[in-house]
């Protein structure tokens, strides 16, 4: 095994990983100045949070990368059901900031929910639509695994968080198209989601929600309010330029009119300091994650570990873009952190553990099947 884990071991994969940690470190320093101008002193500073859940995020990764991803196979069931126990919990008892109901306190530590349901969702997934691969065409299993994915985006809804809600749905059809889903079947699913959105507008979005949505196209109907920090970060992304104005030296960023610097709105922080050329390198890193981690489920033995691979590929890809796209107003403001580079614990330790699958799948690529 020791041989092994040296000869397959996807070294890119890691360094990569780290490399988006180390990026994201620095964007979180310059976005902090202002509220800890003396740098970073003692473990109150985000920054040395943030790499001390980097080094539980690395205990993980090898502890997951270091089991067989066949055990979680196993395992999926009982891990789908805390999925929803811990999105329930969040319900019922979860603290509440920015209009949303998203984290517990577990030991002190606050733990956002939904990052762990959804890649314990992933791993449910898989397990269903490997179990049911030579029936995937048929319209029950097909309908089944989208209830799967159905409830806890429904339950993350309810928080409300509609950024996550989309991640699920997104991952779901990734994961359905390449276990063999008819595309018939998803189309006409699509189309009805599109035919329904009007409804489900009046009927399930909440007050909060819909006045997003309405500040999206907006922002100036309430400049010094909701629409504050769209505007702002249009500004900063948009004052960058070519080069950017140098990290630490954002007007924007330094100045403290970004909200959540060091969080959803990282990338405004990104585009204003270090411009396009900084956000065409953090592109690249993330371009060159996802090869990896399709390389991983095109080199799968086995259908669960395929799915697997391209569930984490497909989730990582839709949160990069959401949350781009939320900093750039092509989509409404919907909370989703940037991958590996927002500060956040639950986000970066899970993401860590989602590479350790990825990793244990490739380890056991050339075994041979139970």
């Amino acid at each position: 095994m020791a041989f092994r884990a040296v000869r397959h071991f996807d070294y890119a994969l890691l360094l990569l990983t780290g490399a988006l940690v180390a990026y994201g470190a620095l964007l979180i320093y310059s976005a902090s100045l202002t509220a800890y101008p003396e740098g970073i002193v003692g473990l109150s500073h985000p920054v040395a949070k943030q790499a001390l859940f980097a080094l539980f995020g690395l205990a993980a990764m090898g502890i997951v990368a270091w089991m067989d991803y066949r055990v979680f196979r196993q395992m999926a069931p009982a891990l789908y059901v805390l999925a929803i126990l811990i999105l329930v919990a969040v319900l019922v008892m979860g603290e509440s900031a920015f209009g949303s109901r998203r984290w517990i306190t577990i030991a002190g530590t606050q733990v956002q929910a939904s990052e762990v349901a959804k890649l314990l969702t992933i791993v449910a997934l898989a397990r269903y639509l490997a179990d049911q691969q030579h029936q995937i065409t048929r319209v029950r299993v097909f309908l089944t695994s989208l209830a799967l994915a159905l409830l806890p985006a429904v339950l993350v809804m309810a928080e409300p968080d509609m950024g996550t809600a989309i991640i699920f749905g997104a991952t779901w059809v990734g994961m359905v198209l390449v276990a063999g889903a008819r595309p018939r079947h998803v189309l006409l699913l699509g189309g009805f989601l599109l035919a329904a959105i009007p409804f489900v507008t009046l009927a399930v979005l909440g007050d909060y929600q819909r006045e997003r949505i309405a500040l999206f196209f907006n922002p100036n109907s309430d400049p010094l309010g909701g629409g504050f920090n769209i505007l702002q970060a249009e500004i900063s992304v948009g004052s960058g330029g070519i080069f950017g104005k140098g990290l630490t030296e954002g007007s924007q960023t330094q100045l403290d009119f970004l909200q959540t610097p060091t969080t959803d709105y990282i990338f405004s922080v990104l585009g204003e300091e270090l411009g396009l050329i900084g956000a065409l390198v953090l592109l690249a890193l993330f371009s060159a994650l996802l090869f990896r981690a399709i390389r991983v489920a095109s080199l799968a033995r086995d259908q669960f570990g395929r799915l697997l691979a391209t569930g984490i590929a497909i989730m990582i890809l839709f949160q990069v873009f959401i949350n781009i796209a939320v900093n750039i107003r092509l989509l409404p403001v919907t909370g989703i952190p940037l991958p590996l580079v927002s500060q956040g614990g639950s986000s970066l330790i899970m993401l860590f553990a989602a590479m350790g699958l990825l990793q244990s799948v490739l380890l056991r690529h050339r075994q041979i099947e139970f």
